[in-house]
């Protein structure tokens, strides 16, 4: 049998502890490294939802991020993405006015014009043709016209008051005041008329400028088409062509065409930005089977151009007129010039002496053959300066001594 050896057990018991031990300690080492791994994977998680929400939600707000490059091409991109329907008229007053408040500022400036004049069927020469009704008949016309300041002048179109026994104006209010036509040009359709009775105006037009209008902006159109009971209608529409040229007489215009809906009595109203400015005056629209939306405005900047001249009072002859062209001149047997049809009562005209018949050649000197020419030479004159006139008469000439007046 062999010896117990007691120190060899106490030394292999000591081998075997500090093994365990050692086991032991490099067991918690790698739990704790693990603990360290999930640590740092969480925060990393945290810390990557945290960037995204600031870059997606919290920097894009920031005063720094809006004045970069970057947050300008953002924006600059938004901005080029087509848009899927029109945008109407905005409701910011940056961009513009809606139609209900385009509506309020502009509606009280724009008026009805309602005219009487006297109808009878007569020759060229102004011999009337109906011997049995010699005062004929007295016909109703109905118009629009913007206020243009607070004195009461107000722009029209001339087709309105042209011929015109009286004139009234019809306010927003519904107030019937009577007015007077203080110019106009014929030519460019074109008149200014002004309330004769002390009336406090109800709002003044802000003009705009017509050289700014594109192809496709927004417009309203107000005026009171087909007569009294509709006063201060509003329809709206685009721009459908700037600078549309189109034969009026023996002129061609230039024209804003519209689709805004206009109506007889439209005439001389208002055609108005999105900011509530009248950028032309509504004069004609084309008519017929298949046509619909096609209207017409004078330019606001081809008004603007002739209102100093438009304000000033017409100096007038108080003669009614036609042209002898060269035509009618074989036809009659009659010098070419400017034939009077009718002389007016009290008028300068009858004070100088003129008649009817006579025939105007000579007008301040100068050779006429157009009413249009007549009224160029007396457009240079002021109230009270003296003309002469050479008329044709009776187969002679005679000259006359005629003094302008208002």
């Amino acid at each position: 049998m062999d010896n117990y050896d007691e120190n060899q057990d106490t030394t292999k018991m000591n081998i075997i502890s500090r093994y365990k031990n050692k086991l032991f300690k490099n067991h918690f080492k790698g739990k704790r490294v693990l603990s360290y791994i999930s640590v740092a994977l969480i925060s990393s998680l945290i810390g990557g939802f945290l960037s995204v929400a600031a870059f997606l939600y919290v920097i894009p707000n920031t005063d720094f991020f809006k004045n970069t490059p970057l947050y300008e091409s953002m924006n600059l991109s938004e901005a080029k993405a087509p848009q899927t329907q029109a945008s109407p008229i905005s409701t910011s007053s940056k961009n513009g006015l809606t139609i209900t408040e385009i509506a309020k500022k502009v509606s009280p400036a724009v008026v009805g014009v309602s005219t009487k004049s006297i109808s009878e069927s007569s020759d060229i020469f102004g011999f009337s043709e109906n011997q049995n009704n010699n005062n004929g008949n007295e016909q109703d016309g109905m118009g629009s016209g913007i206020i243009i300041n607070s004195d009461g002048y107000i722009l029209t179109n001339y087709h309105v008051v042209a011929g015109a026994q009286s004139i009234s104006v019809i306010l927003s209010n519904k107030k019937e005041v009577a007015a007077k036509v203080v110019n106009y040009d014929e030519n460019q359709d074109l008149a200014v008329i002004q309330v004769t009775t002390k009336t406090q105006m109800p709002a003044v037009a802000e003009l705009g400028n017509s050289d700014n209008v594109q192809v496709g902006d927004s417009v309203v159109a107000i005026g009171n088409p087909l007569g009294k009971e509709l006063l201060g209608s509003v329809t709206s529409g685009i721009i459908s062509a700037t600078n549309r040229q189109i034969n009026v007489g023996n002129t061609t215009q230039s024209f804003l065409q519209t689709d805004a809906a206009i109506n007889p009595g439209n005439s001389g109203g208002a055609l108005v930005n999105s900011l509530g400015q009248v950028i032309g005056i509504n004069s004609a629209k084309i008519g017929g089977n298949g046509v619909e939306g096609i209207g017409f405005a004078i330019p606001i900047n081809t008004v603007a151009s002739k209102l100093n001249g438009l304000l000033k009072p017409i100096l007038k002859i108080g003669i009614e007129c036609i042209d002898i062209d060269s035509s009618l001149s074989q036809q009659y047997n009659i010098p070419q010039g400017v034939y009077v049809k009718q002389v007016e009562q009290s008028s300068a005209a009858e004070n100088a002496g003129l008649k009817t018949g006579d025939i105007i050649q000579k007008f301040d000197g100068k050779s006429v053959k157009t009413v249009d020419e007549v009224n160029q030479i007396k457009s240079t004159h002021k109230s009270g300066d003296v003309v002469s006139i050479v008329v044709y008469r009776n187969g002679a000439t005679k000259t006359l001594e005629l003094k302008l007046t208002e």
